[in-house]
């Protein structure tokens, strides 16, 4: 009788153990219907369609390097279409999808690699950057500015520290125009020829400069005349900040004709490049003709950490859809 009743015992706890680890009929129910769900979306040509279309833009992402010529080249994200989400919010008693897309970051960022110059954004980056030095030319910046503003273009500008000190006014209106600002170091110097005291000096006064003026942090620096040596690279880089060169110079400071400049510039410009240029007269009367000449060749205009970022361009992620 013992013997029988311990049996019982033993039999409605497994049951007991089976009723609270065992899936609910909901749940099975759910399970059902997706897998039904599924059979009868795969057997929908809307659904074959958005397939098609994924395995057609699926592009994976491109992983920043180190060139031999152009130092670091930052990444570039991938694109994939969402294809259950697209489908789940398309028209289908029309046939008509709006197509999802996510971007598939780079694995890597800047800040893996040793430190490295950049000379330009990837090269599958349908966008340049404008990139103004500005230590002098006071009489044209405002006439650039209009024009910015005019063509609705952001631009980066690279201040240095000791204009900065006499123009708060003038780099206020810059920043609140809405363009990034760099740092330029803060006397114009040969940066390679300096001690690693001044070096840093150069750099930490000017970045003082603008959190006082402009209440910003800039992670990029441009080193004048282009003149840097690791040392400036590393100085900068342990202060989270880019060296950033440029990809294509207007040669603005020789005062070229302003149809030569915009001529050299729309010749030779392709993606992800940065374009320098200074406050000089020939820029101010060809800047809307050099900004016109790039779109038209299907480029975006952006800052320099716009093209510098792994970002997709904007345009890009709309597609031919």
């Amino acid at each position: 009788m013992m013997r029988r009743r311990f049996f019982i015992f033993i039999f409605i706890l497994c049951a007991l153990f089976l009723l609270m680890h065992s899936s609910p009929i909901t749940t099975y129910t759910e399970v059902l219907s997706r897998q039904v769900a599924m059979a009868d979306r795969s057997k929908d040509p809307l659904y074959q369609e958005i397939l098609k279309k994924a395995r057609e833009i699926e592009e994976a992402p491109v992983e920043p390097r180190v060139d031999r010529i152009w130092k670091l080249i930052p990444g570039y994200s991938g694109l994939r279409l969402d294809v259950e989400a697209t489908y789940k919010n398309a028209d289908r008693k029309n046939g008509k999808y709006q197509p999802i897309l996510t971007e598939i970051p780079p694995r890597k960022s800047l800040w893996e690699f040793t430190p490295q110059p950049i000379y330009r954004g990837n090269p599958k980056k349908k966008m340049v950057a404008l990139m103004i030095n500005v230590a002098w030319g006071n009489e044209y910046l405002v006439q650039i500015l209009e024009t910015l503003e005019e063509k609705q273009v952001k631009a980066t500008f690279f201040l240095d520290g000791s204009w900065l000190s006499k123009n708060p006014e003038l780099a206020k209106q810059i920043a609140q125009a809405g363009h990034e600002i760099g740092s330029h170091a803060y006397s114009h110097p040969s940066m390679s020829r300096l001690s690693k005291e001044r070096i840093i000096e150069e750099i930490e006064k000017t970045n003082q400069k603008i959190e006082e003026v402009l209440q910003i942090k800039t992670p990029l620096f441009a080193p004048p005349s282009g003149d840097f040596d690791q040392r400036v690279v590393n100085l900068a880089w342990e202060r989270k900040m880019l060296t950033i060169l440029w990809t294509l110079d207007t040669v603005d400071w020789r005062k070229p004709p302003a149809e030569e400049m915009v001529n050299r510039i729309l010749s030779n410009v392709e993606n992800g490049y940065l374009i320098l240029m200074h406050p000089t007269e020939p820029t101010a009367k060809g800047l809307i003709a050099m900004i016109e000449g790039i779109e038209q060749k299907g480029l975006s205009i952006g800052t320099v950490s716009e093209v510098i970022s792994p970002d997709r361009v904007a345009v890009e992620k709309i597609g031919d859809f």
